[in-house]
C-alpha cells in the first residue's frame, strides 16, 4: 500500500475509514508485483491499482465488503480458460491479494497511518504485516523506520544486547514476543534492500509453532541520478529521469552552464568540479551515474572514482573513437579492466537516437533493461518473458522484488 501513501496518508488524517487491497504475491506474467495497491473509502472513492484492470471490480468490491464487515480477506485471482469473461487475469498471471479495512477501531489504524505518513515524507520505513497464519494475526502490522524514531510509543523492544539493535518498532502481532523481534529485524534487512516481498516464519519467531506469512513493504526514498554535464542532452535526460521517478542532480564545474533556468526540472544544481562532487556525495547500490562530460579533463578523474564506488550503473557517452582513447586514460591513471567492464560507453541501448530526447530515452531504457534484467532487445517474435525476475532474497522469503 506504501505506493499509494500520498494519498492514503490524506485518508487517515481526515480520519476516513477505507480498505486496502495489497498484492501479496504473484506468478507468471502478472501485470504489477507485490506491494502494489488499490484502496477503497467509505464513500466508495477508489484510487490505486493491483491487476492494471483486469481483476480492479472484484477487487473494489471485496473492499467494499471488508469495509462492513471489519474482516480482512486473502483472494486469488487467475486466468480462466473455461470463461473467458470470468474475473481473472488475462495475461495469463496469478495475483494473490490481501484485503484489509483500515477503520478507526481496528488495532493496527495507528501502525498503518505512521507507515503511511513516513512513507508520504520520504521518510525510510518498511511495514509488517500477517497475510496468512493462525486466526487474530492475520492484517495485524508492525513498522521499522530506517532511524528508529517514532512519534507514538512503541509497544515492544528487544531485550538488551540482542542483535537487532533498534531501540523499538511501533505495533506487533501480540502473539510470541519473539515473533515481534524476529519480523522487525526482517523488516531492517530488508528496508536497507529496498525490497517488498513475504516470508515464511512460525509464530513464535522461529520455525517453531503454525506458520504465518508476513508481507514487509518497503518504502523508500526515490534513487538518485547524477547528470555530469550541463549539456543539452542533459536537460532531456533529466526530465526523463524525473518520469522514472529518480532525484535528478545536474554537476558541471562551469557555471554559466549549471543554471536553474536551462534546468528546471532538476532537483538540484552543483557547480563543482564533477569528480570532487563524487567524492562528498551521497550514493548508494541503486544511484545511477550518467557522465555525458565529453571531455577527457573531467571524464577521466570522475570515471576513475565512479567505476570504483558500489553505484547501480555507470555511463558515459562519446563516440567510439573516444571510448577507446578514454578508456586507454583511464588505464594510465590505474584503472583496472575489471572495473572498465562496468563502464557502459557507448552511453545508452542502440535505438538509432539523434535528438537529445531521443538519447535521453536511449540512456533511460539502459538504466531500466540493467536494472530489471533485460536484454534490450524486441518483444516482438521472441519468447522470453516479458517481466524478469530480480535477484532472489536471502534463504526464507519469498516472492520479494526491487
Amino acid at each position: 500500500m506504501l505506493d499509494i501513501a500520498e494519498e492514503l496518508d490524506r485518508w487517515a488524517a481526515q480520519g476516513r475509514d477505507f480498505a486496502v487491497a495489497t498484492v501479496v504475491a504473484v506468478g507468471g506474467s502478472a501485470p504489477r508485483r507485490p506491494g502494489a495497491a488499490l484502496a477503497v473509502d467509505a464513500d466508495g472513492t477508489a484510487i490505486g491499482s493491483v491487476s492494471g484492470g483486469c481483476v480492479e471490480g472484484a477487487v473494489y468490491e471485496l473492499c467494499r465488503q471488508a469495509l462492513q464487515d471489519g474482516e480482512p480477506v486473502l483472494e486469488r485471482f487467475g486466468y480462466s480458460d473455461d470463461d473467458a469473461f470470468a474475473v481473472g487475469l488475462t495475461c495469463g498471471g496469478v495475483i494473490d491479494v490481501l484485503v484489509t479495512p483500515v477503520r478507526a477501531a481496528d488495532p493496527a489504524r495507528p501502525v498503518v497511518a505512521a507507515a503511511l505518513r513516513a512513507a508520504a515524507s520520504g521518510t525510510a520505513a518498511a511495514l509488517a504485516r500477517v497475510v496468512s497464519g493462525p486466526p487474530g494475526l492475520v492484517g495485524r502490522a508492525l513498522l521499522v523506520r530506517a532511524d528508529d524514531a517514532h512519534d507514538e510509543a512503541h509497544d515492544g523492544a528487544p531485550p538488551a544486547g540482542a542483535a537487532f539493535a533498534a531501540s523499538a518498532w511501533q505495533g506487533g502481532f501480540g502473539a510470541h514476543p519473539g515473533l515481534d523481534r524476529t519480523v522487525a529485524a526482517e523488516a531492517r534487512a530488508f528496508l536497507d534492500a529496498g525490497r517488498t516481498g513475504t516470508l515464511e516464519i512460525g509464530e513464535q519467531g522461529s520455525r517453531c509453532g503454525a506458520p504465518l506469512t508476513v508481507l514487509v513493504e518497503s518504502s523508500v526514498p526515490p534513487p538518485r541520478m547524477i547528470v555530469f554535464g550541463a549539456i543539452d542532452f542533459a536537460a532531456a535526460l533529466v526530465r526523463v529521469g524525473k518520469f522514472l521517478d529518480y532525484h535528478v542532480t545536474v554537476c558541471d564545474a562551469r557555471p554559466v552552464f549549471a543554471t536553474a533556468a536551462r534546468f528546471p526540472e532538476a532537483d538540484e544544481i552543483v557547480v563543482e568540479w564533477p569528480h570532487e562532487y563524487l567524492e562528498r556525495t551521497r550514493v548508494d547500490a541503486r544511484t545511477v551515474l550518467c557522465v555525458l562530460t565529453h571531455d577527457a579533463k573531467f571524464d577521466v578523474p570522475l570515471l576513475r572514482r565512479a567505476l570504483r564506488l558500489p553505484v547501480a550503473y555507470v555511463g558515459a557517452m562519446g563516440s567510439r573513437r573516444t571510448h577507446l582513447d578514454r578508456n586507454r586514460r583511464l588505464r594510465e591513471v590505474g584503472v583496472t579492466d575489471l572495473e572498465l567492464a562496468r563502464l557502459r560507453s557507448p552511453i545508452g541501448l542502440d535505438l538509432g537516437a539523434r535528438t537529445p530526447e531521443e538519447t535521453a530515452l536511449s540512456i533511460a531504457a539502459e538504466i531500466v533493461a540493467d536494472r530489471r534484467g533485460g536484454s534490450g532487445a524486441s518483444l516482438t517474435g521472441a519468447h522470453t518473458p516479458i517481466h524478469h525476475d530480480t535477484p532472489a532474497p536471502p534463504a526464507g522469503r519469498i516472492g520479494s522484488v526491487a
